[in-house]
């Protein structure tokens, strides 16, 4: 047996982080067994699917590096295929008309919500004649759900979950109007896709046992479920706006690497041994639902910033500069060009040493993209004293006979502060805040060679005038 696994997201707004783990569990799940991942658009709902929703799903998975198999299924397209089983139900007995209406109905949820108790269908049509139907009412076709005994589902997350069959009332599977309803439309689509294990959250464990009543009535063998727990705010709270990003491109705008955030993801609620960096080999390698925790995970964002700096530190160094001058490209205040291009570049394996997201790491770029004469911090503001301006003067005469190599621009320096009776530092901290306006950034040698000869004597000039 092929294992074949799909997400399955409505595309009503933007791809929530709980999605992405939904879709991050599928595809590692798929990968680890050989098996094919499938994605479906459910867009049924067409007053609010948006095209806009779901290109920001398929950007989302493509930023995560979620390859699918085969074409995207767009279940709006399959909604005759939907009515024709329903009507294949009816036609074998186990579906029926109900001509009640939904004034009738609503009368009767309201009274049961007077009187403090569940409201169920109670199939006053399963077993009528259709010739009994009051006029002009438009019907709708219910599946006839098993009353006696009980549904057993054997959940590879959860474990054994049980349902008296009593409890599920025979659900409307075609509307008057001739759409399938949800319920109905979700197992047609995962039998027809030949889906054979469906991971998604536990908040549709409840839509599970209705959804087996069809996989029964049909006589189709249902796929193996897996419901995985929801994530909440570190409170324990649902995630909401005031814990932090929600949504997966949000993440991408805030400078978090795609590999990261998987890397985050499949560890939230997922765990081997000690194992906190895993690389998607790896996490393909060692990835099983059945490991999968069943209690609720908590979202924290500092460990996730913590995770980026580490993928950052890691990451190739051409990669991270063709972001950050993305970033920068709309700045006003920057001049950017194939000079500041390789500045960045040159500069890079020391920039992203201190950096936990690519906005950081963008910002402390920057300054390799100013023009002289450069804004200043008022704390590099405040080391250009008259004295540091003087030193700054030396600086660069001993600069300028240098060939500007990091062994060359060290020494100059050092044997600069040893003439003056300096410690390194002393010389350093004026001469950052004259290289970069800011009393921040990677070693002055580096980030010295990074401006080249050039630039660097020119801001040191600048700044000690």
């Amino acid at each position: 047996m092929t294992v074949r696994t799909r997400f399955a997201p409505s595309p009503t707004g933007p791809l929530h982080i709980g999605g992405v783990r939904t879709a991050l569990f599928n595809y590692l799940y798929s990968r680890h067994t050989g098996g094919e991942f499938l994605l479906r658009i459910e867009d049924t709902d067409r007053e609010r699917s948006t095209e806009a929703a779901t290109q920001g799903i398929i950007d989302s998975l493509d930023w995560l590096g979620l390859d699918r198999d085969g074409q995207t299924v767009f279940q709006s397209t399959r909604m005759s295929r939907h009515a024709e089983i329903a009507r294949e139900l009816l036609a074998k007995g186990k579906a029926y008309y109900c001509f009640c209406t939904p004034e009738e109905l609503e009368r009767e949820r309201e009274q049961a919500r007077a009187e403090k108790r569940v409201w169920r269908y109670d199939g006053r049509w399963r077993d009528r004649d259709p010739s009994e139907a009051p006029a002009g009412v438009a019907p709708v076709i219910r599946v006839k759900a098993e009353r006696e005994g009980e549904t057993v589902l054997e959940d590879l997350v959860q474990g054994p979950v049980r349902v008296a069959n009593a409890e599920l009332d025979d659900m409307i599977i075609l509307r008057s109007d001739g759409s399938p309803t949800y319920n109905h439309s979700v197992v047609v689509d995962d039998h027809d896709m030949a889906i054979t294990h469906v991971i998604r959250g536990d908040d549709h464990l409840t839509n599970t046992f209705r959804q087996l009543q069809v996989y029964r009535a049909m006589g189709w063998e249902p796929p193996r479920f897996a419901h995985i727990p929801l994530i909440h705010g570190a409170d324990g709270a649902k995630l909401s706006k005031r814990h932090g990003a929600q949504f997966a491109l949000e993440f991408r705008e805030q400078g978090i690497l795609p590999e990261a955030l998987c890397n985050y993801l499949m560890r939230l609620g997922w765990s081997h041994g000690d194992l906190e960096v895993v690389g998607r080999e790896e996490a393909i390698r060692l990835f099983d639902i059945v490991d999968v925790n069943r209690g609720a995970s908590r979202m924290d964002y500092a460990k996730l910033l913590n995770l980026n700096g580490i993928y950052i530190r890691q990451a190739d160094d051409d990669r991270l500069a063709k972001n950050v001058l993305e970033r920068l490209a709309h700045r006003t205040d920057l001049s950017l060009g194939s000079i500041a291009a390789a500045r960045v570049r040159a500069l890079m394996p020391a920039l992203k040493e201190r950096a936990k997201t690519l906005v950081e790491l963008a910002d402390s770029a920057a300054f390799l993209a100013r023009v002289v004469p450069l804004p200043m911090e008022p704390k590099a503001a405040a080391a250009l004293t008259a004295e540091a301006r003087l030193l700054l003067r030396e600086v660069g005469a001993a600069l300028t006979d240098t060939d500007f190599s990091i062994p060359a621009i060290d020494a100059a320096l050092r044997s600069l502060a040893e003439r003056k009776g300096l410690k390194l530092g002393q010389v350093a901290q004026p001469l950052r805040a004259a290289l970069t306006g800011s009393t921040v950034s990677p070693g002055i040698d580096a980030t010295l060679a990074a401006l080249g000869r050039e630039e660097a004597l020119a801001r040191i000039t600048a700044a000690s005038a």
